[in-house]
């Protein structure tokens, strides 16, 4: 059987199921020659090994390096919402509530288009978060089962904008007794809030807002 009798196939099911081939004809392994993956010159299987192992090698590195950057994020984000937190649950006063949640969310999300609105808190009297409470928005935001998150489309909040956007997140403000306001954080970039994004960290953040706000009923 001559050798042009064989196909690529079965002489890869051939090495494969006789492992011991190369060991025992090292010197067809030392002589073999392959291309180069780069290059237009040839090779020896060692070296094309090697080469094959670096980068795998390099890849690895990189996933390595991708991770630690984002555990060196969330850690970030984790310690500044929990000073968040901290100065919530020690403002004394109730009313410099909604202040305190715009000015600190809009630091930490770098986003000076952050506005929130309210209504049905009987001790938040400052206009400046209740003007615009339409009863479109009212019922735009009992609409939202989660935060939206995406790009900006006839979203009745956009009047509340201090300037135009091309992205938002708008994120409920509720509790037991239903939604009593919104949270709007604004970009004008348009890849900012995109609509595949999770919403899990809004969610947490609109829970801990609400509870906060809870203070002003």
């Amino acid at each position: 059987m001559s050798a042009s009798t064989f196909t690529p196939e079965e002489v890869a099911r051939f090495l494969a199921s006789n492992p011991d081939f190369f060991q025992e004809h090292a010197d067809v392994f030392s002589e073999l020659r392959v291309p180069h993956p780069h290059e237009t010159r040839a090779i020896s299987l060692g070296e094309r090994q090697i080469l094959t192992l670096r980068a795998k090698t390099k890849d690895l590195e990189w996933r390595l390096s991708g991770l630690i950057n984002n555990a060196s994020g969330n850690e970030k984000i984790s310690r500044t919402l929990t000073d968040w937190c901290c100065q919530m649950l020690a403002e004394p006063q109730a009313d410099h509530l909604p202040q305190l949640i715009v000015s600190h969310l809009s630091s930490l999300f770098e986003l000076p288009n952050t506005v929130l609105k309210v209504w049905g808190l009987a001790q938040c009297t400052n206009e400046q978060f209740t003007d615009g409470t339409t009863e479109e928005v009212k019922q735009y935001a009992h609409s939202l089962t989660a935060p939206y998150c995406g790009p900006v489309s006839d979203q009745p909040v956009l009047s509340w904008l201090n300037e135009p956007a091309q992205s938002l997140a708008v994120v409920p403000m509720k509790d037991t007794s239903g939604v009593f306001g919104l949270l709007v954080l604004a970009s004008q970039d348009k890849e900012r809030f995109q609509a595949d994004m999770g919403t899990a960290f809004l969610e947490i953040l609109g829970s801990l807002a609400s509870a906060a706000l809870s203070r002003l009923k």
